[in-house]
């Protein structure tokens, strides 16, 4: 969905299109949703935070400006600082629940779940700023550019605190340090899909 079709159906929900409105819902609650259940390990609380997102979206639309990003960072962002505040009134941090796994087979299933659960540890052991990062540019798969509006920060802070973040995230998981690739100007991270 392109940035005109969500500002399109946002005006259409403010004017009163409550379809318009479900449909924004439908496209950006799965994102919002995922990444607000990663940052606070709890899936009722992404929920609260899911809903506490939209419902800032449709009394306060004018917030929202095009201009700045796209609908998505937009909601991330929110997401995101509701999601902090969660974290500052936690004062434990719960593990996330399990997802429902495909029916392989039981060992696959098995070893699937297992590292998940893993990485959903060491996820949720990360600092906060490292957390966010990983969530909106691997889980979420937004651009540098997408979370830097999203974190209110420049794209290389976005870059830096990724790398960091990828780095701690694969000591903690106990995995290699990614070999640099001269030729690519990058590392390689081979972090497990989660």
């Amino acid at each position: 969905m392109s940035q005109n079709d969500d500002a399109r159906l946002l005006k259409e929900a403010v004017d009163g299109n409550e379809s318009a409105f479900l449909e924004l819902y439908r496209l950006h609650h799965p994102s919002v949703f995922r990444f607000a259940v990663h940052m606070c390990g709890s899936a009722s609380a992404a929920e609260d935070i899911a809903q506490e997102v939209f419902v800032f979206l449709i009394e306060t639309p004018r917030s929202f400006d095009p201009a700045r990003g796209s609908l998505a960072a937009f909601l991330l962002g929110i997401a995101r600082n509701l999601s902090l505040r969660h974290l500052r009134k936690e004062s434990e941090i719960k593990e996330l629940p399990d997802s429902p796994l495909s029916l392989q087979s039981p060992l696959s299933d098995l070893l699937r779940g297992e590292r998940l659960t893993r990485m959903r540890k060491a996820i949720l052991s990360l600092p906060p700023a490292y957390r966010e990062v990983i969530l909106l540019c691997e889980l979420s798969e937004l651009s540098y550019e997408e979370a830097a509006s999203v974190l209110g920060c420049a794209v290389g802070t976005v870059r830096s605190r990724l790398h960091r973040a990828r780095n701690l995230l694969l000591r903690k998981l106990g995995l290699p340090a990614p070999a640099e690739k001269p030729e690519q100007g990058g590392t390689e991270y081979g972090l497990p899909v989660f």
